[in-house]
């Protein structure tokens, strides 16, 4: 058991048996599922875990109890990763108040069909509303739409800790010897909260009127140094500002001569001085990490072939992604390939139609099978139109 501050103890759970997050990220290192319990006057659980570990996680929590009870679970977040075992939890301390807003409630019965609780059992809370527990007290910050629209996070002004529920998590277990908390933090929160860039520059906005020494995410790493660091990052990240000087490649490749292209102009831009070139085969490679990579850098080129009139599908996904995720504030180029009609780039142009602040080059480099010496030519000025 983990100690956080005098009063404050960690009681979440490691799962390694878990392949996809949500059922469609990779999660080779694992997850955490974070849960805590603040021991004042009055006792309050933050968040359970994971249906899985559900004996594991009230363990921890008897542990920390002492044979003590809790008074409060306060429920930030009811994705089932951290609102799975709250039925359990009501079971277990019959005389436990659940605290959480009205929209935690909505989705409570959802989930819960048979969970008949006393209204005495309740503890309806709203933005700005604040919990004493003795020394400890608790203010409520509402954090709608990152990710879910009953999110809240809640400050403990004594401590002067922020438990924020999904945001500022990554993936990766605790025990996992990954320690780059950027690279998985940037993957999870473009994969997960990306879209939501406006909602998660207000809640910083309230952020920065808090004393907050550290921070306690629902996954990933607890906070405790360097945290201007984590803020500039997702202040960044949710104002679709550029993280790093780069350029990223993504394509797809039939026989090859669509991939010769990319890796062409991957050479060009290293000899041409680009700080950082980052290529990806979307066929083979972790998509996720994609979409990552073409938000971190300012410039995007897009390589893939005509396919029935349209595009390869693993480019049509990608585009899809990062146009559902608010992609803007960019400079995308492309590359196509055709035999007889080559139209890839005008299709894929017209994809980002919606996107904000996009500014596309005026070099498009078109192949027809395989490279000849007219598309070696865009390619070299395509290089120095990045540059």
């Amino acid at each position: 058991m983990t100690s956080i501050t005098n009063d404050i103890r960690y009681i979440g759970v490691n799962d390694h048996q878990l392949d996809l997050f949500e059922g469609q990220y990779d999660v080779p290192e694992g997850m955490a599922y974070n849960s805590y319990v603040i021991l004042d006057e009055k006792i309050a659980v933050m968040d359970s875990v994971d249906i899985k570990f559900g004996e594991e996680w009230l363990a921890k929590l008897r542990e920390a109890l002492g044979g003590r009870t809790p008074d409060y679970l306060i429920i930030q977040h009811m994705e089932p990763d951290h609102s799975a075992n709250i039925l359990t939890f009501a079971k277990a301390f019959p005389e436990a108040v659940l605290v959480g807003n009205a929209k935690t409630f909505a989705m409570l019965g959802q989930f819960f069909e048979h969970l008949d609780l006393p209204e005495a059992r309740k503890l309806v809370v709203k933005d700005g509303d604040t919990l004493s527990l003795g020394k400890h007290e608790l203010k409520f910050v509402f954090a709608p739409m990152v990710h879910w629209p009953e999110v809240m996070f809640t400050y403990d002004s004594t401590d002067k800790v922020l438990f924020s529920a999904d945001a500022f998590g990554k993936f990766g277990a605790l025990d996992s010897e990954d320690d780059d908390w950027a690279c998985e933090a940037r993957r999870y929160y473009f994969g997960i909260v990306g879209k939501y860039g406006m909602q998660v520059q207000n809640v910083l906005k309230k952020a920065a009127a808090l004393d907050i020494q550290t921070i306690c995410p629902l996954h990933g790493p607890i906070l405790t140094e360097n945290l201007g660091y984590y803020l500039d990052l997702y202040n960044t990240w949710s104002s679709y500002g550029v993280e790093s000087e780069g350029v990223c490649i993504a394509y797809t490749s039939v026989y090859g001569h669509t991939k010769e292209a990319a890796e062409l102009l991957e050479k060009a831009l290293i000899a041409r001085g680009c700080p950082k070139v980052a290529i990806t085969d979307l066929a083979r490679e972790d998509m996720a990490e994609a979409v990552e990579d073409a938000f971190r850098y300012g410039k995007l080129v897009l390589a893939t072939t005509t396919y029935n009139a349209e595009i390869f599908p693993f480019m049509k996904h990608f585009i899809d992604d990062l146009v559902e995720r608010g992609y803007q504030n960019r400079t995308i180029g492309f590359i196509e390939n055709g035999s007889w009609a080559p139209m890839a780039a005008k299709v894929m142009k017209s994809m980002f139609e919606k996107s904000k602040n996009i500014t596309f080059t005026d070099t498009t480099v078109t192949l027809k099978s395989a490279l000849s010496q007219q598309s070696r030519e865009q390619i070299a000025a395509l290089a120095d139109e990045l540059i």
